[in-house]
């Protein structure tokens, strides 16, 4: 088991060791010829998918083992960037995306249940906090790294980067398949697929008023930080930003989210779940305003505040989660969590884009910050009051 962690750590670099992250959006806009509004339709696809397929692959996970799980998610990732490697027009960009989309929803839940439960097995369950931030650290610095040297292989040559992420799903592969599944306890015997996963969802959106404030607050601040990746590279543009500084100005923000994560766990520790509830809104608040109210070379800077924002939640939101969940319900549970996050950008995605290309990306970014203020107060009150009325258990 104390190899898993490891093993999962390299895991979760490989995941998010994306070399076209950095330069899809121009990508999109000058190889393929997508409008903004068309960007943000291409994600709302890829969260469609992301969609469908997020709770069902979290319960299969959690029937036939976090390990399967992740070797079908590997598979589909190899698919989706083969797929690009062809694509010439927005339909075959979708088909892309929509393999992506089910890759990234094996993920979802089945690496963060599986890092839970080797600690479990261990009896350092405690540690869960610490070692996600760690994992989550591991996935930003990956991601760093595809984004360093991102701008140069787009400038040799545009499909460079997705090549490479060919080479990494691979080796991500070979790192599934070495994993080892911890033993599950025997539950009782089920009778309906369908009547159990309905059971959890009732059970986590209903009868659970914790679980679900939780999910509500923790879905608000992973949008908060979401909109931005998409919205950033035109900014930076406008801005006058050099394509070259792309990749390295990518790394740095995501540096930023892999040491926010690997050090959470020591700000819960000092400071209290309030506390860092209104450290999260004013990161945000600030972001938002920075970018919607200057328009230097450096503003993109106000970015760094949001991924910051990102490591600190990320963490924190799902100890809480997982300290709720048992089990057989485990990756159920988080899945469901990224299910109502993707089910929000499919909604409000699209009316993003088209403020952004009617309107102005500025314009948008003012219209996040007054949503925003109005919506998170409101999500962290009912967290923190469920949070001070259901205290968690001794023993998680």
């Amino acid at each position: 088991m104390t190899a898993n962690i490891l093993k999962l750590n390299i895991f979760a670099a490989l995941k998010m060791m994306l070399f076209p992250m950095a330069v899809i959006t121009v990508f999109w806009k000058d190889q393929i010829g997508l409008s903004l509004s068309e960007i943000l339709l291409v994600n709302v696809f890829f969260s469609s998918a992301n969609l469908v397929m997020e709770y069902p692959s979290g319960y299969i996970s959690d029937r036939l083992g976090y390990r399967i799980s992740l070797v079908i998610a590997c598979l589909f990732g190899i698919g989706g960037y083969v797929v690009y490697l062809v694509a010439e027009n927005f339909w075959q960009v979708i088909g892309a995306e929509l393999l992506l989309g089910v890759c990234y929803a094996f993920i979802s839940g089945s690496d963060n249940a599986l890092l839970y439960e080797s600690l479990r097995a261990e009896g350092r369950s405690e540690l869960y906090t610490r070692a996600d931030g760690r994992m989550a650290g591991c996935a930003q610095i990956g991601e760093a790294g595809g984004a360093l040297c991102a701008g140069l292989m787009y400038v040799t040559h545009p499909l460079l980067p997705f090549m490479a992420q060919i080479v990494v799903w691979s080796t991500a592969l070979l790192v599934a398949l070495s994993l080892k599944e911890p033993t599950a306890e025997k539950g009782p015997q089920i009778s309906s697929h369908i009547g159990e996963a309905l059971r959890i969802s009732r059970y986590a959106l209903t009868e659970k008023q914790v679980i679900r404030a939780t999910m509500c607050f923790g879905l608000l601040l992973g949008l908060s930080s979401f909109y931005p990746v998409w919205l950033v590279q035109p900014f930076m543009q406008q801005c006058g930003v050099p394509l070259t500084w792309f990749g390295p100005i990518w790394a740095g923000a995501n540096l930023m989210v892999a040491f926010c994560a690997y050090n959470s766990h020591k700000l819960l520790d000092r400071f209290s779940l309030q506390q860092m509830a209104l450290l999260f809104i004013g990161l945000i608040l600030c972001a938002y305003l920075g970018l919607g109210l200057t328009s230097m070379v450096g503003s993109f800077l106000f970015y760094f505040l949001l991924t910051a924002m990102r490591g600190l939640q990320g963490p924190i939101i799902r100890g809480l989660l997982q300290q709720r969940a048992t089990r057989p319900m485990r990756a159920s549970i988080l899945s469901l969590h990224n299910l109502l996050f993707r089910l929000g950008y499919v909604v409000s995605g699209p009316v993003v884009g088209w403020i952004s290309d009617r309107q102005g990306i500025q314009a948008a970014f003012l219209t996040l910050a007054a949503c925003f203020a109005f919506l998170l107060p409101v999500a962290a009150r009912s967290f923190l009051r469920h949070q001070r009325q259901d205290p968690l258990p001794a023993s998680p």
